[in-house]
């Protein structure tokens, strides 16, 4: 069994350091994240950090890193107040990795990694074509983390864009089916294999089995 301290921890060389904190939680949600400029200019960059906050009203946290000079999210998000998290698809991981480069200021990673954006009419941010569950957000809170420089996003839920049978008679997304992908650490992609779901848990009862779909 390996025990490792705050000081091993600190003593470790940097990027060996950076994979095992970032994978130590697991695996987590992976989206891409797209905005567009009071220019139209669009934005697009895969995010793992997306988290559900409230079912009413509905809401969606994002940690997002200290904001850059050619990072254009962060500034989108302050300027229209819009956004959108469109899932990954297997077909399409390597290019959604491929956002996260440095791309200077002013250069849309849509048209850089090749992904086609959509617009849902009276919302001025872009989905992405290629996938299939998508939603559209309405900035309702930032806060600036001063213990790391990062900032939590706050959103509202304003659109769901989803391809037809992705959502379920009892409303849950069928994520196997829309082919939705999850990431552990910065860089490591899989594909989410469906164990079992579970009725609503209860004192003095044992867990029930329900039908996946």
């Amino acid at each position: 069994m390996e025990h490792l301290n705050r000081e091993q921890i600190d003593g470790m060389e940097k990027f060996y350091r950076i994979n095992l904190i970032n994978s130590l939680v697991g695996f987590k949600s992976l989206n891409l994240l797209g905005t567009a400029g009071e220019d139209k200019v669009t934005n697009l960059c895969v995010v793992s950090s997306a988290f559900h906050l409230g079912a009413n009203p509905p809401l969606v946290g994002l940690v997002m890193r200290p904001q850059r000079e050619h990072n254009d999210t962060l500034k989108n998000i302050r300027a229209t107040g819009e956004y959108t998290l469109n899932n990954v698809l297997p077909d399409w991981y390597k290019q959604a990795h491929q956002t996260s480069a440095s791309y200077p200021s002013g250069i849309s990673e849509f048209d850089a990694c090749g992904f086609e954006p959509f617009y849902s009419e009276g919302f001025s941010a872009p989905f992405v074509k290629q996938s299939t569950v998508r939603i559209g957000l309405k900035l309702r809170q930032m806060m600036d983390v001063e213990l790391n420089g990062t900032t939590i996003v706050i959103g509202e839920i304003v659109r769901i864009v989803a391809e037809d049978m992705m959502i379920g008679e009892d409303g849950t997304i069928d994520h196997e089916k829309a082919s939705t992908m999850t990431v552990a650490g910065l860089d490591a992609y899989f594909i989410p294999q469906p164990v079992g779901r579970l009725a609503y848990a209860k004192p003095g009862t044992e867990p029930r089995e329900i039908p996946m779909h």
